[in-house]
């Protein structure tokens, strides 16, 4: 059972509308099942011609909000529509009277043996559903208090549900991101959009908070998506920013001006506050102490990691006109520096390595010189190139430079990274299915720069599907994990490959094969948490992550290797993860026995 509260300012009005007949003649005889008084007492009488007579219920709905004179709210009609699942049971008037009555106490405006409590009636005109008008003023002179009252609203639903057996909801645990108005879809249909401007907004604001290292990278890719930005600042602290706000271009107000979306209208985990938790430790330090890691090097080939390291040295060196501002830059994306000095002038620099930092205490780093990078990423060559004005270039995009083998590795590490994540998800399955939050919320990183790189309407659709899986409740940020930093990597790394179109189909057919194992995977997680609106989110975005594959390619085979094995007994027992494929079924076929064989305890 679903209800939305709505807040008006005359009862009159909409009596009539309760009353009439509906927009597409939806109203079918409308009648009062229950109120503060007995419904036959309540029902608005009847004229001679057949029209209602509203004078003498709404004078009894609206006396009391003289008592509070001008302490009464601005919009003081509170109004209620409840709503079965259309697989729900028929319910009788009768049943609809308690169902309301029970909403009312739980929501606190009429609790049971409060005689001085608002007044309220419910008007049903349909099978499927009622309406609750209450005007907000207390009978004892008192103004109510409608704090959260959404919140308690979808509590007492859920109590409604499981005493009659209705279809379960989901609590209101704001998982689900905001959704477009009415209004703002309406308008997105006359301007011939596909979608509405805050749907557009949610999707460029999460797939560029997923591919970037930093806050500066962050709004750089929003204005590379052709989004305004509008910063807040803080009114005590000079030039310390507080917030966000985006706009789409073509998006205009009746008075020509942007439409702008806070971080916190999209969803609850966009705020400036929540994504700086991407980029900076809990207590606000830098990045270098988050346990959050974008990008590191776990789950990279040799090649991969070349490449990103060479990435992010040429954009360093492209935002830095002097040696220390490189090597500074070098040290903020978290890589390992390590200076060569000469052996005749002391103190002077000669050269660099860099190297991601180890997987494991006391591992040694692998250590890559710039000009192992590339040609013109030595020391002094970059030391030329800042000293000479004219030298100096634009700054190059991070998949400008990769050949198609080093894209080909990027999408192989990515598939790789997101199955090591499904493995650690699968763990938590039998152990503990509530740590794996943080690992729920990053495959929505994934699943977004996977969209935007391949350009691929299903993933797309899959994206936005996923979206209300990914979250944890009343957007919490859950801690690190490997299975998270994991995912973010696959994000990452998809988002360094900009949008180029020379990928070969082996690579995306590995990659969506493991996007819908993984999705697949946490749909059965949010099951066994019990967050059923979560698991239809992950279970539909599985669906449409299956469209994603090319046509004629059937799914990728189970990998072989030394997991393998581990894998099909996963499959087998207790309970199959997922439906085995067929030469996995076969290779599972018990074969005859080479061994002593018990004698059977059968009998016959």
């Amino acid at each position: 059972m679903i209800g939305k509260i709505r807040r008006g300012e005359r009862v009159q009005g909409l009596l009539r509308y309760l009353y009439g007949p509906g927009r597409h003649e939806e109203h079918r005889d409308p009648h009062v099942v229950a109120g503060f008084r007995s419904a036959p007492e309540l029902e608005p009488g009847v004229r001679a011609d057949g029209s209602r007579d509203f004078r003498r219920l709404d004078a009894l709905l609206t006396q009391p909000l003289a008592l509070l004179g001008e302490r009464n709210y601005r919009q003081p009609v509170w109004h209620l529509p409840l709503r079965a699942a259309p697989e729900d049971p028929f319910m009788s008037d009768q049943q609809w009277a308690r169902i309301a009555h029970e909403v009312m106490d739980r929501v606190g405006l009429a609790r049971d043996g409060d005689f001085g409590t608002v007044r309220w009636v419910a008007v049903r005109h349909a099978a499927d559903h009622v309406h609750i008008v209450a005007t907000l003023a207390r009978q004892d002179g008192g103004r109510p208090d409608v704090w959260n009252d959404g919140y308690r609203v979808r509590d007492a639903c859920r109590t409604v549900e499981q005493r009659y057996g209705l279809r379960r909801t989901a609590p209101a645990d704001r998982t689900a991101a905001r959704r477009p108005s009415r209004g703002e879809i309406e308008k997105a249909a006359r301007h011939g959009r596909p979608l509405p401007s805050r749907t557009l907004l949610r999707r460029t604001v999460q797939t560029a908070a997923a591919g970037a290292s930093s806050e500066a990278e962050f709004f750089r890719r929003l204005r590379d998506e052709g989004v305004l930005i509008r910063r807040r600042f803080s009114e005590r602290t000079a030039g310390e920013m507080t917030g966000y706000a985006v706009a789409l271009p073509d998006d205009l107000n009746g008075d020509g001006r942007p439409v702008w979306y806070g971080g916190g209208k999209l969803a609850a985990d966009l705020t400036l506050p929540k994504l700086r938790r991407r980029w900076t430790g809990a207590d606000g330090s830098v990045r270098a102490s988050s346990p959050f890691r974008p990008l590191d090097g776990r789950h990279l080939s040799e090649r991969t990691r070349r490449a990103v390291l060479r990435a992010a040295v040429r954009r360093a060196a492209d935002e830095s006109a002097t040696t220390n501002e490189f090597l500074d830059r070098l040290r903020g994306e978290e890589l390992l520096v390590k200076l060569r000095y000469s052996q005749i002038v002391h103190g002077q620099i000669t050269g660099y390595a860099i190297a991601f930092a180890p997987e494991h205490d006391g591992e040694e780093p692998t250590w890559y010189p710039g000009s192992r990078l590339a040609d013109d990423l030595s020391l002094s060559r970059l030391r030329q190139r800042w000293a000479t004005p004219a030298a100096h270039r634009e700054p190059t995009t991070d998949h400008d430079e990769l050949t198609p083998e080093e894209r080909q590795a990027f999408y192989d590490d990515a598939s790789r990274a997101a199955a090591f994540a499904t493995a650690e998800i699968r763990r938590h399955l039998v152990t503990n299915p509530h740590a794996a939050q943080d690992a729920c919320w990053a495959a929505s990183d994934a699943l977004h720069v996977a969209a935007r790189a391949t350009g691929n309407r299903h993933l797309h659709r899959a994206a936005d599907a996923y979206d209300r899986a990914a979250r944890a409740p009343h957007g919490r940020i859950p801690i690190p994990t490997p299975a998270g930093n994991a995912l973010r990597t696959t994000a990452r790394l998809l988002a360094l490959t900009g949008t180029a179109k020379d990928r070969t189909v082996v690579s995306m057919m590995l990659l969506i094969a493991n996007f819908i194992t993984l999705l697949d995977t946490i749909s059965q997680l949010r099951h066994l948490q019990g967050r059923h609106a979560q698991a239809d989110a992950a279970r539909r975005a599985a669906a449409h992550t299956r469209q994603a594959r090319p046509a004629g390619h059937a799914p990728a085979p189970p990998p072989a290797g030394p997991n393998a094995q581990a894998r099909l007994a996963m499959a087998a027992f207790p309970n199959a993860w997922a439906p085995l494929p067929q030469n996995a079924q076969s290779r599972t076929t018990p074969s005859a026995p080479t061994g002593p064989v018990r004698p059977s305890r059968r009998r016959p």
